[in-house]
Formats: structure tokens, sequence, C-alpha cells
């Protein structure tokens, strides 16, 4: 029979799905002080049962009366059920470290590669047209979804560990291709080979990372990944002032990334397995037993034991409702109890890409010259601003509600852009569309970039996360497409 932690653990592993997502850490908690109040009352119930074992019901009141012996019980059972999840929630074994770093530098590579074209457009090939130029661009978003799309069916077919490596391989060839490339059509080339490993990862880390923590570190885990590729993006702005110049300078910062993915490809051997992944096809499996010791830090084989069976519920409860249910995006906008969740998760990542933030990352230094004097300065403005935004962010989505973060970000978003037409038109100092433009990304970050992920993982039951979330990913990279290939053509026609 199950103790109460174990009835509460058991219930986070199966209501919680197996991916690190930014921002889940308010789910989390709303789920264990839930769980640990039903402690509290089972608690209560126990303590009224007579010698002989029977709850006399009629005894048992529905709350503890304030400052009675009872109430003070029940809060000193619910704290200590809140404490022993929030020590769970702090083991961080050397195991789960390392296999940690190693997956988040392949988000902070994906953001670095977002970032990265910004401040060298005048420095590679000079001479290139538009045209071409945002096709380099752009391509990276052509990849994108190519890779997020096979990288679900490639990491159930191979297992999570060799999807990831995989995945730096990808990063590693394209990285070279890059950094090598002798013509703007063979960087072309190496910015879509980026763009799919860039897709890939940005499933593969979330399931990988939600699959080896226990449901207590995923939101926390999730935050890891958004600052690693806020971080990225702010890297590849930093790295342009020594090498944002002609050949070979240039070469120099897009060589990056093949020499992180390599460190990662060296450091292979700490990427463990899955180990749902692993029970999912052996539920036997003596390895999956030895994983799950390493990564918790455990000692007994019945502690081992009860974790495999916490692993094998909570997969058969995701599994099997995503198996009775469908998971196909027809069947999903069939079920009228989710099809409303289903088109705003598309209009929200729809809205997240189409307000134009990428263009900020993907142009700012070209947008900035004739602005300020050093464009790259206002560049790297905006990167910081980024990663301090997404920090503000963490701390907002405790306290307000998705909703009004979503309002208040397209309402800061709008007034920005409005106050950066205004300056543009020389009504207006320019350095105030400086300031405006990094406004508009502080905006972003509170609401519009994170929160439709968010709501994914929240608002999907198992049986629908993972076919919104391959949607979602689709439509995001699409319309990141779009406005990386038109944003200069708009740019050049309104000069």
């Amino acid at each position: 029979m199950l103790t109460p932690m174990q009835m509460g653990r058991k219930e986070l592993y199966d209501s919680l799905p197996f991916t690190a997502t930014f921002g889940l850490q308010k789910q989390e908690r709303k789920l264990s002080q839930a769980f640990a109040s039903y402690a509290a009352d089972l608690d209560m119930l126990a303590n009224s049962a007579n010698e002989d074992g029977f709850i006399q019901m009629e005894d048992v009141a529905p709350q503890p009366k304030p400052g009675s012996e009872e109430e003070a019980r029940w809060k000193k059972t619910q704290h200590k059920v809140m404490d022993e999840l929030e020590i769970e929630a702090g083991v961080l074994t050397p195991s789960l470290m390392m296999a940690v770093l190693i997956a988040v530098l392949v988000m902070f590579l994906s953001g670095y590669n977002t970032g990265v074209m910004n401040a060298p457009a005048a420095v590679v090939f000079p001479g290139h047209s538009i045209g071409i130029w945002s096709l380099a661009v752009s391509a990276f978003a052509v990849g994108g979804p190519i890779g997020s799309g096979v990288a679900g069916s490639l990491a159930d077919s191979s297992g999570r560990r060799n999807a990831l490596l995989l995945n730096m391989w990808t990063f590693f060839f394209g990285g070279m291709i890059l950094s090598l490339a002798p013509d703007m059509y063979t960087i072309i080339v190496a910015r879509f080979f980026i763009g799919v490993a860039s897709g890939s990862a940005t499933v593969l880390v979330p399931i990988y990372l939600g699959e080896l923590a226990p449901p207590t570190l995923r939101g926390t885990l999730g935050t890891m990944t958004q600052f690693a590729t806020v971080i990225g993006i702010l890297a590849s702005a930093l790295l342009a002032f020594p090498f944002g110049t002609p050949d070979p300078g240039w070469r120099y910062l897009f060589a990056v990334t093949p020499v992180v993915s390599l460190m990662q490809i060296a450091c292979g051997s700490f990427l463990l397995e899955s180990p749902r992944w692993i029970l999912s096809r052996d539920p036997q499996s003596l390895k999956a037993r030895s994983i799950i010791k390493k990564l918790r830090g455990l000692r007994f084989d019945y502690e081992v034991e009860t974790e495999v069976e916490l692993f094998l519920s909570a997969a058969a409860v995701q599994d099997n409702e995503a198996e009775n249910n469908g998971s196909a995006v027809v069947q999903m906008f069939q079920d009228l109890r989710v099809r409303h969740l289903a088109v705003a998760a598309v209009l929200l990542q729809m809205a997240q890409q189409l307000c134009g933030i990428n263009a900020v990352f993907y142009y700012s230094t070209a947008f900035f010259e004739g602005i300020i004097d050093n464009p790259l300065v206002g560049t790297t403005t905006i990167c910081a601003v980024n990663v301090v935004a997404t920090y503000v962010a963490l701390l907002l989505m405790d306290s307000c509600g998705r909703r009004v973060l979503i309002l208040w970000s397209s309402g800061g978003m709008l007034i920005s852009v409005i106050v950066i037409v205004l300056a543009l038109l020389g009504y207006m100092p320019n350095v105030v569309a400086l300031i405006a433009v990094n406004v508009y990304v502080s905006f972003f970050e509170i609401g519009l970039g994170p929160i439709p992920w968010l709501i994914v993982a929240e608002m999907f039951d198992a049986k629908y996360v993972a076919t919104a979330m391959s949607l979602s990913s689709q439509v995001n990279w699409t319309c990141n497409f779009i406005v990386g290939l038109v944003f200069p053509y708009l740019d050049e026609y309104l000069q």
C-alpha cells in the first residue's frame, strides 16, 4: 500500500507531461500543494481511527477548527509533505547534472544560430543582394519544421540519446559547412541544415529532460532551456564585436557552432538514455533501473522499484489516453472539448512570430544603421534586455494570469511599435527608437514569448499534448520563415 507521500508523487507523475517546459513551476506547485493537503486529510482520518482500526466518521470534522490541536497536526503534515517534495526537487545528482548541461547546450546553439546572421550581413561576401541574404537567413526556418517534424519519430525509434547525438552531429556538419562556405549558396545550404538541427532540438531537449527529471524539476529545467536559448542569442551579438569582421573574421563567428557541438559529442558518454524510453520497450530492463538509480541518487533496490512503478504508471496513463483518443491533428480538432484550445494555440503561435520579433533578432544591426553610431551596440543591448526580460517573465508568471500577461504583452508591443515609427519619421530623437525596440522585446518576453508554448503544456491533457506541441511547432516555424524572408523587402520599400 502506498504512503500519502508516494500517492502524491504518483499523481504528480501521472498528471504532469514528460516534458521540460518554461513556466511549468506554477502548475507543479499547485499540484504539490493539493497533494500535501490530501495527505494531511488522510493523516487526520488515520488519527481518528479507534483502537480496532475503524474510523468513526461522525468524529471527523470536515475542516479542523482554527487554533485546535487538529489544525496544528494538519498543517504539520502538509508542511512535511511539501518539504519532502521540495527536497526531491532540489536533488541534482552528478549524472543528472551532466546530462542536463550537455542537452541544454543544444538549445544554446539553437539560440546562437538564431542571432548569428544579424551582425555580419555587410561583411559576408560583400555585394550580395537583399534577396540572397534574406534567403540565407530564412533557410534556418525552412529546416526548422522539418527537424521538429521528424524528431519525435526518430526519438521513438532510436532512443532519446541517439537522437540527441545525431542532432549534435547535424549541428557540427552544418556549422562546418557554414564556416568554410565558398559562396552565399553554400551558406544557404548550411543554414538549412542548422535549421533542421535547431528544429529537432526544440522537440528533443524538452522531452529528454522531462523524462530524466522528477516531475518537480521539469519546470526548472524548462526554464534552463529558455535561458540557454536567449543567452545563445546574446553570445552571438557579443562575439560579433571581435569576429563580425571581413573574411576570415566572420568565419570564426560561424565556427562557434561546430566547436561547441564537437565538445558535446566528446561528452556523449555522459548522456544517459531516457529510462522511460527503455521501460516502454522492456519493463524488466536492468539498464533502466541502473539509470534511475544514478539519476535519483537511490541506494536501495526497493526505492528503485518504486520509481520504476511510477514511470510505468505514468507512461501507461498518458500513452493509453493518447492511443484511445487519437493523436492526429484532425482528431484533435474534431474533439469539441479541446477544439477551441487548439485554435487558440495556433493563433498564439502565429501571433508570436508575425508580431515581428525575429525580424529584430535577424536584422536589428541593419535596422540601427543611421540611427545610432554603432549598430552592434544596439543589437547587443537588445539581446541583453532579452535575457533580463526572460527572468522577469518567470517571476510574473507566478503572480499574474496567462491572459493578463498576453494582453499586457500585446498592448505594450503595440505602443512600442507606434513609438518606433514616430521616431523613424523624425518626430522623436533617434535614441527613442533604440529604447522603444528594447521595450518592445521586453513586453514580448513577459507574455507573447513564453505563454504560447506554456499553454500547450498546461491546458492540454496528456492525450493531446504531443499533437498540440507538434502542430504549434510547425505553425511557429512557418511564420518564422515568412518574417525572415519578407522583412528585408519591407524595410527596403519603406526606406
